[in-house]
């Protein structure tokens, strides 16, 4: 093996692809984690596992052309708007195109043959490998010895006989490993909100009607969602009010007058009544009628509206 081997592997901050890099470690070879952000995951997990392994970490933010392809991936989505195929084989091209400056001999996953039924089985495997630019280079030390040897071994980069042959759903051995090697790694699942239900209703919603600006997205997971002319945003919390109040700063503001309330945002003005409608609802009113008060932060211009407390299946009407 050359000296001084560099290896970029996608680590996301979960045990398997904490275990992928320690078992690179293990063999001398420098590694550079790389990990990615949207409005869908974050990479703290990330940040806390190469502290932990001792490596440079590079935090990728996707963009529009990711949104692209959640919107509308090749390869389908599981079993809520997650594009788990094309999203690998995405975030691997972002990857390929880092290795001339990163000075990187090979890319690694911490991907487990059959750990995850629709993208990991060996054919998915394959179509990420083929369409992220990689096939035959794409290293993945825990299942090495249940797929085909990759460039990097037949060059003598990696040992092959150092790497793993861990494949199926259960995680005995990865944590067999983290024991032996001292790792510790969070609890698995939670990770990325594409697999959750209730974002993909939402998520189907801003694609429906074009909206899927940057406001748009990092709300995504804040308050309690309704569509009316234009979308509603009304606040749950004391932590998710001021992150409206923080975020949604070219949209109009609103709340009620004289009781404790959420905050609400909404960028229609024809959605005036309906937004005053739904604070009324969700603040602490009492009697039939309330007065909220709104404004447009870009015009400074506060308004006062006095509206009827709806009743809960008109607001369930329009919830997305």
């Amino acid at each position: 093996m050359k000296a001084k081997t560099r290896a970029i592997v996608l680590l996301s901050g979960g045990l398997d692809s904490i275990l992928a890099v320690r078992a690179l470690q293990e063999q001398g070879i420098e590694v550079v984690g790389i990990s990615f952000e949207s409005p869908f995951f974050k990479a703290d997990k990330a940040r806390t596992a190469a502290e932990q392994l001792g490596i440079e970490l590079k935090v990728v933010k996707l963009k529009k052309d990711y949104i692209a392809m959640v919107k509308n991936p090749k390869h389908g989505h599981g079993s809520a708007i997650n594009p788990c195929i094309d999203c690998h084989a995405f975030m691997l091209r972002k990857a390929k195109g880092m290795m001339k400056k990163l000075k990187a001999d090979f890319i690694a996953t911490g991907e487990v043959l059959n750990e995850r039924p629709m993208s990991q089985n060996l054919e998915s495997l394959k179509i990420v490998e083929e369409e992220s630019g990689l096939k035959g280079k794409l290293l993945r030390p825990l299942s090495a010895k249940c797929l085909g040897e990759t460039e990097a071994e037949k060059k003598g980069l990696v040992d092959r006989n150092k790497l793993l042959d861990i494949k199926g759903r259960t995680r005995n051995r990865q944590m067999e490993l983290a024991a032996k090697w001292n790792l510790s790694y969070p609890t698995p699942g939670g990770g990325c909100l594409l697999c959750e239900t209730e974002i993909e209703k939402k998520l189907l919603d801003l694609f429906k009607h074009n909206e899927t600006d940057d406001i748009s997205l990092d709300l995504i997971k804040t308050g309690r969602h309704f569509r009316a002319h234009g979308q509603i945003i009304v606040g749950r919390n004391k932590e998710e009010n001021d992150k409206l109040e923080k975020v949604g700063k070219t949209w109009i503001k609103m709340e009620c007058k004289d009781v404790l309330g959420p905050i609400t945002l909404f960028r229609d003005e024809k959605d005036v009544k309906k937004a005053a409608e739904l604070t009324a609802f969700h603040g602490r009113t009492e009697g039939k009628k309330t007065k909220v008060i709104f404004w447009n932060r870009s015009k400074k211009d506060t308004k006062e509206i006095e509206v009827e407390v709806p009743s809960r299946e008109s607001v369930e009407e329009i919830r997305i």
